[in-house]
């Protein structure tokens, strides 16, 4: 037999299963009870287009499910997308009861509690919202506000240096964080890089497993920010293994100086589906979305090296005076190989 909070804690573990391959769509776990309590289905939403986390949970459950209770993560849908509303499965399986983590926010999709209710069926919200609002916190935040979710994620010696005098950056970190980053990438929906960072490095942006280079099976979008089409044509984001966007400010608009306005690549990749985008360099680009206001999360990678002299991780981000520094709260520090790995959040965001 399972509680009520035990099967939630179980479906938020299914839900993490499908990070970085259901976008646009959130991530969802369900775990279905009999009416004794016990444990008859699970499920969790694979990817875009495949059936929802409550349509696998029930069809292991079959007919177990009737009189019993379903414990799903986000409220479930009620409307026919690619799929059928999971609020009639529900209801068709016999289900008595649903306990929702966190209600949806989606204006299209939601409203499946109601629905649930008029058929008979109690429902219950909040069990274990805070830890199921934190596994879908991209996904939430991005459709709260239509716009994605912004992770800055960058690589520092000690003393904050991405580069040594010379501009040589590789490696500053060790192969194990590397390895981190690229699963950090098979779980963003965009890996947004500057014409500057295409420039000097040359990256492929692609996810991929370091040992053997073979790239992961989905590839986020490669956005290059790339103002004035600086982009060549022989650079590896154009190699065709995954999918590139040369964003410049003809396509997006124009924001001060000329330069691509944030806030409306923010907007054409959110209509592209992009929930989750993960900020990659350089530190230029990284500091305008900084001073816009535009980052949700950080993940840093320091290395135990001193260079003493190249250029910051972080370049102007609109502070000024230390009265305007910008906070950050401290969620986890972790050591990943040699490296030290933090998550940070900005403690005053502002709001577009």
């Amino acid at each position: 037999m399972a509680s009520v909070d035990e099967a939630m804690l179980r479906a938020i573990a299914l839900a993490a299963r499908g990070l970085g391959t259901t976008s646009p769509n959130p991530v969802v776990g369900c775990v279905i009870l009999d009416a004794s309590g016990a444990v008859v289905g699970e499920g969790f939403h694979a990817y875009a287009g495949g059936p929802h986390a409550e349509i696998v949970a029930l069809a292991q459950a079959g007919d177990r499910a009737r009189g019993g209770t379903a414990v799903v993560t986000l409220e479930p849908c009620d409307h026919i997308g690619r799929t059928g509303p999971c609020t009639h499965a529900l209801v068709r399986a016999g289900v008595a009861r649903v306990v929702v983590a966190v209600a949806d926010p989606n204006p299209v999709a939601g409203g499946g509690a109601q629905t649930l209710r008029q058929a008979g069926v109690e429902v219950e919200f909040g069990v274990r919202g805070a830890e199921a609002e934190a596994g879908n916190v991209a996904w939430l935040t991005s459709v709260r506000r239509g716009s994605p979710y912004v992770i800055w994620k960058y690589a520092a010696t000690l003393d904050g240096r991405s580069a040594a005098a010379d501009g040589t950056s590789m490696w500053i970190t060790s192969e194990a964080a590397r390895m981190d980053v690229h699963a950090l990438r098979g779980t963003a929906d965009a890996v947004v890089v500057g014409v500057g960072t295409v420039l000097a490095d040359d990256p492929r942006l692609t996810a991929r497993n370091l040992r053997d280079g073979t790239l992961a099976i989905r590839q986020p979008l490669r956005v290059v920010v790339d103002s004035a089409g600086r982009t060549p044509a022989e650079a590896r984001v154009r190699d065709g293994a995954a999918p590139t966007w040369i964003a410049t400010a003809a396509d997006v608009g124009a924001g001060p100086q000329g330069r691509v306005d944030l806030r409306a690549l923010l907007a054409a990749l959110y209509r592209r589906g992009v929930r989750a985008a993960l900020l990659e360099g350089g530190p230029t680009l990284a500091g305008a979305f900084l001073a816009a206001g535009l980052i949700d999360k950080i993940i840093g990678y320091v290395a135990p090296k001193l260079l003493g002299a190249g250029p910051p991780a972080l370049a102007d981000a609109g502070v000024h005076t230390i009265a305007e520094v910008i906070d950050l709260e401290y969620a986890e520090i972790t050591q990943v190989g040699p490296d030290l790995k933090f998550t940070a959040y900005p403690r005053k965001r502002e709001e577009g």
